[in-house]
């Protein structure tokens, strides 16, 4: 998209009034998108952006302008802009830029089957096979018999995307990288005594077409529509502080959440997290050890260069309890001083500033199992999917949503509960984990930050937490 070349000089140009830093990020995007209601398809759509955004960066003072024309003369008007912005000497000068020859060409993961290869009409198949696997699905056909109509709403939906970049900035980087992510995931309504149940299931990599020689679209539908029909037997949850047993796989998006953000240098430089100044102090259970790495196979939070043309790799955040590390974007890293760390400055879009983003995030493994941990649990709740929530990084305090969720009672796993809430502290939360299995597994998320949306990765192994607020209904 941009030449070595004309980057150097775009670079000259955006530093020649003054400035510690500038870059180029240049984005060549396709993203395709289908969906799926009750049978019929709402809508397909394919959309592209090209474009590039220069920042400039003077102390503590960012500039940043964008264009959609990667043109030579586009690309200095945008670097004008730029520098106009940022503070600066407001004096004209030369600016040698080092020569961009350190260019580096690598695949976060060379993609087996291009999702713009593929027909649409692959695409929408794979949609019409998850609508009927769901509504086929029912609890059992001797007990459950009148339930065999009970799905009565299923909504499935396709995505791909793939996105070329160039970065390069005034220290001499230039870096190209391709990426390519495939989703899919299923919605489904069940009716009943206790009226409307949902249950949903989704998957999805850092992969092409592939993605579905790993997972089959009739199972996704499955899971979907067994998590909504489970519910029509649930009862209401209990309220008050109970034990939480997460299953593995499906509670990193608390952790992301409770703890990931205010591990991310922005908020401790604002001193808006509860982290702040915490380095080297116990902080959760020794049993606790979280990473942020963006190099885990072909998870969703996988890349090979973040959006600022650093490799992406795998920072200890929390090891045995001790918190040893914070999550740094360039700017941030040289303000603490660092010449080195991992590739964790991300965005949206060419049109977007980077900033300090998670990858994938999560918990090592334990030791113990998961039937070892529920059999030692007298009396808890089961937590075999989270939903989404929200959490208050200055203070840690956190809600999420169960999507499924059961009792234990007496070791072992009973009834079904209605959708309910946890609510808690962050740091609390970590120092009440008393014992985590062997089961690691991981999930994908969206994350949102400041308006801007990318996808990561969570996870974790069954964990048990001694105790959490329930916000249920039960008396």
């Amino acid at each position: 998209m941009i030449e070595p070349d004309i980057a150097q000089k775009v670079l000259s140009y955006a530093l020649r009034n003054g400035g510690d830093f500038a870059e180029i990020f240049a984005e060549d995007r396709t993203i395709t998108g289908i969906s799926l209601d009750d049978g019929r398809v709402e809508e397909l759509s394919t959309g592209s952006s090209r474009g590039a955004g220069i920042r400039v960066i003077s102390g503590s003072t960012s500039g940043y302008a964008h264009c959609a024309d990667l043109s030579e003369e586009s690309l200095l008007r945008a670097a004008q802009g730029a520098s106009a912005v940022a503070k600066s000497s407001g004096k004209s000068r030369i600016v040698e830029v080092p020569v961009l020859t350190n260019a580096v060409n690598r695949q976060s993961h060379q993609s087996a089957k291009h999702p713009g290869e593929v027909e649409k009409a692959a695409k929408v198949a794979l949609l019409n096979v998850a609508d009927s696997a769901s509504r086929e699905c029912y609890l059992d056909s001797e007990s459950n018999n009148e339930r065999k109509d009970a799905i009565r709403q299923v909504s499935a939906s396709y995505g791909d995307s793939y996105r070329s970049i160039v970065i390069a900035n005034s220290e001499g980087l230039y870096v190209t990288d391709t990426q390519t992510r495939t989703r899919f995931s299923v919605s489904c309504v069940a009716i009943g005594d206790t009226g409307l149940q949902t249950g949903y299931e989704s998957v999805a990599e850092t992969v092409g077409f592939e993605l579905f020689d790993k997972y089959e679209v009739g199972e996704i539908a499955k899971s979907a529509a067994t998590r909504a029909l489970v519910k029509l037997n649930a009862i209401p949850a209990p309220s008050g502080e109970v034990p939480v047993v997460l299953a593995g796989g499906s509670g990193g998006i608390l952790f992301h959440e409770a703890c990931g953000h205010g591990l991310e240098a922005d908020h401790i430089n604002k001193e808006a997290s509860v982290y702040t100044n915490k380095i080297g102090q116990k902080v959760a259970s020794s049993l606790v050890t979280l990473v942020d790495d963006g190099t885990v196979g072909t998870e969703w939070g996988t890349y090979a260069f973040d959006d600022e043309g650093n490799p992406a790799g795998r920072t200890v955040l929390i090891d045995n309890g001790v918190l040893v590390d914070y999550m740094y974007d360039h700017k941030r890293a040289k303000q603490a001083g660092k010449t080195s760390w991992q590739g964790n400055g991300r965005r949206q879009s060419y049109q977007c500033l980077p900033m300090v983003r998670m990858t994938n995030t999560f918990l090592l493994a334990g030791t113990a199992t998961p039937e070892e941990i529920i059999s030692d649990t007298p009396y808890g709740i089961y937590v075999a999917k989270l939903g989404g929530g929200q959490v208050n990084t200055v203070t840690g305090d956190f809600v999420f949503g169960t999507i499924e969720a059961y009792l234990i009672e007496n070791g072992k796993i009973t009834s079904p509960l209605r959708d309910t809430n946890l609510i808690g502290n962050g740091p609390d939360v970590l120092s009440k984990i008393d014992a985590v299995a062997n089961d690691f597994g991981m999930s994908p998320g969206t994350c949102g930050k400041d308006g801007q949306q990318v996808p990561v990765g969570c996870g974790q192994a069954t964990l048990r937490i001694t105790g959490v607020t329930i916000g249920g209904t039960a008396q």
